[in-house]
């Protein structure tokens, strides 16, 4: 094949590309049309065994045209999420009209290209055209901020499947008056970033977030006799990277977060766990409104009396009352030596009788009972077509 005829087929796909691209644009279109008549009629976002005829139709559709079943199933699952995501924004945003604005003061860990400025690009990108940047340094700066209404949101991370959770952040929403008003899961990919061109054997220092150091320790064990830097972010590690320019130092952070200062992948999925994602929550001043449309998580805080199964008793209520509880963490109690603080994050609308029920039972019978915030999961559990069903319709 010669080069001429290879620069056609590239020009062949190119052209390909951007029809997707139209087509994938007109669908969201026809979405958020969906999505209009579900606020008039009050239907929920989701229609799983449509999704599940949808994809078993998809699939044989696919392999006549012979596309693999995978590659079909892996396509639509996106297309739905992204549909899904989409929607529960726009009837998000209908619920709380006081809280639409075409910019958002948005405070962070680092500065750009940290995991949770990434993760603020990401959850922001659905609902507003313009972000103001606010880096900060630590989770105490961050909650400050919007505290002293010098942001109108903040983006913590909470918890990540490798290192487990942030504890800070669960000792900072003990005393804070902010309220969730939503969550994400971003994929964190950590790679060794580099400045210019070197060797692994020539690396003697790294620096990275002392939480990248615990997710990476495999790989920190395997290279021996290296330095480790602990910095307050990602950001921080690869903007001291980026300026110092040399061959034997280098930053554990995302490839794509390493761009934005000029450095290059030596090396790539250095989690000890290589499904590894952070779970981030947003906190506002002001609660938000979950339309009963959409799929809700709750986040309590509660202390139970000092007494025997005080802390069962608690829990049989969510039990009782039908509700799933996703989520249970203790930390100590300030100044208070052996008590403990319990958070929880159930699967509800505080809106909805049941949790009602239950918030009312358990303010009743624990010290203290306080809902840090009720909002949209963006979860989108993907929907599942048994492969004996889709072989059935060919």
């Amino acid at each position: 094949m010669t080069n001429i005829e290879l620069e056609k087929i590239r020009e062949t796909i190119s052209r390909l590309d951007k029809e997707l691209l139209d087509i994938l644009t007109e669908r969201q279109q026809c979405t958020n049309q969906v999505a209009e008549a579900k606020i008039k009629a009050q239907i929920p976002v989701r229609d799983q065994n449509r999704e599940e005829q949808l994809l078993v139709k998809l699939i044989k559709q696919g392999q006549e045209k012979g596309l693999d079943a995978h590659f079909i199933t892996k396509l639509f699952h996106v297309i739905i999420e992204e549909s899904v995501l989409n929607q529960q924004a726009m009837l998000a945003q209908r619920a709380n009209p006081t809280a639409s604005d075409p910019l958002y003061r948005v405070a962070f860990l680092g500065d750009r290209g940290s995991y949770s400025y990434l993760a603020t690009q990401k959850y922001f990108t659905r609902r507003t055209s313009q972000i103001h940047e606010i880096g900060c340094q630590s989770f105490n700066e961050i909650i400050d901020k919007v505290e002293t209404d010098q942001a109108d949101y903040a983006v913590l991370p909470i918890e990540n499947t490798s290192s487990g959770s942030i504890n800070e952040v669960f000792d900072l929403l003990q005393h804070t008056h902010l309220s969730i008003v939503g969550e994400l899961t971003h994929p964190v990919e950590h790679a060794l970033l580099v400045s210019g061109k070197t060797e692994l054997s020539q690396i003697k220092v790294i620096y990275a977030h002392p939480q990248v150091f615990s997710q990476c320790s495999h790989f920190l064990a395997e290279l021996g006799d290296v330095e480790v830097k602990p910095c307050d972010s990602t950001s921080s590690a690869m903007l001291h990277v980026s300026e110092a320019k040399q061959t034997h130092i280098a930053a554990i952070g995302s490839a794509a977060g390493g761009r934005l200062y000029g450095l290059q992948e030596l090396r790539s999925n250095l989690a000890n766990q290589k499904e590894n994602h952070s779970r981030f929550i947003v906190v506002a001043r002001n609660a938000v409104v979950v339309p009963l449309q959409i799929p809700a998580k709750t986040t309590l805080v509660m202390s139970t009396m000092q007494t025997p199964g005080a802390l069962v008793d608690a829990l049989m209520v969510l039990k009782n009352n039908d509700i799933n509880m996703t989520k249970l963490e203790s930390r100590p109690v300030n100044g208070n030596p052996w008590e403990e603080m319990f958070y929880l994050d159930v699967i509800g609308n505080i809106e909805d009788g049941p949790m009602q029920n239950a918030l009312q039972q358990l303010k009743g019978m624990t010290r203290q009972c306080k809902v840090l915030g009720c909002y949209p999961t963006e979860e989108v559990v993907p929907t599942q077509v048994a492969a004996a069903k889709a072989l059935q319709t060919l």
